[in-house]
């Protein structure tokens, strides 16, 4: 039986095996601290990702509004320039007719 270690050696091999467990826990400490960072970040991203889209809808509402808004004006200027246009037609029409006797 001459494999027995002395008792030097066993406190050695005990010390050892401390420090790394010591090592190992920090480094475990570590991604801990590590993870609940990546949580929260992400947590963080999914409320930017919510705003984003409720600021996309926000935005396309009122594109649509501008859109509207414009087409209106539009809309106001085509028929502006139609009643010109009629009252314009129908003077020449009228003198026409006037130099013609009717």
């Amino acid at each position: 039986m001459d494999d027995t270690i002395s008792r030097a050696e066993h406190e050695e091999f005990r010390r050892r095996l401390e420090a790394e467990d010591g090592r190992l826990n920090k480094r475990l400490s570590i991604v801990e601290e590590d993870l609940k960072n990546i949580k929260e970040l992400t947590a963080s991203v999914e409320k930017l990702a919510v705003n984003m889209e409720n600021m996309m809808k926000i935005q396309e509402k009122q594109g649509k509004r501008l859109e509207t808004l414009e087409n209106r004006d539009g809309e106001m200027w085509r028929k502006v320039v139609g009643y010109v246009l009629t009252a314009v037609i129908s003077v020449v029409v009228g003198f026409v007719f006037s130099r013609i006797g009717m």
